[in-house]
């Protein structure tokens, strides 16, 4: 069976006549809309960092990675450079820094046109 509602005589009321909070009748005219506020600024607020912060967080940190890659590959390419003209200029060539420098600059070349040769031409579009 249904419970049938208090008549509205014996309700509590404040001064004022309004209902007073956490009974009955103020849980049945003012109902549940704080909590389902609340619950919406919640789902609002979350969808709004998965939608924005997150993406722009691994963006920059993709962008912090990969200037600290960029930076050590150079660093340690010209350092391995270095020590290698200097083991040439030594050992190799008897004091000739020319002839080092010729080498590691072939070497380079070398690199480079591997390099050239293994990259992707991109495929021709069609003209519209």
């Amino acid at each position: 069976m249904d419970p049938q509602p208090e008549p509205a005589a014996s309700r509590p009321t404040a001064p004022t006549g309004a209902p007073v909070p956490n009974t009955p009748a103020y849980t049945a005219l003012v109902g549940d809309w704080p909590t389902k506020a609340a619950d919406a600024v919640d789902t609002l607020v979350t969808v709004l960092r998965d939608k924005t912060v997150r993406p722009a967080t691994l963006i920059a940190r993709a962008i912090i990675f990969g200037l600290i890659v960029f930076a050590a590959a150079v660093t340690t390419i010209t350092l391995l450079a270095i020590a290698l003209i200097r083991i040439l200029t030594v050992y190799a060539f008897d004091g000739r820094v020319w002839l080092s420098d010729l080498v590691v600059g072939l070497v380079f070349v070398a690199l480079g046109i591997l390099a050239w040769w293994q990259r992707n031409e991109p495929t021709p579009q069609a003209s519209r």
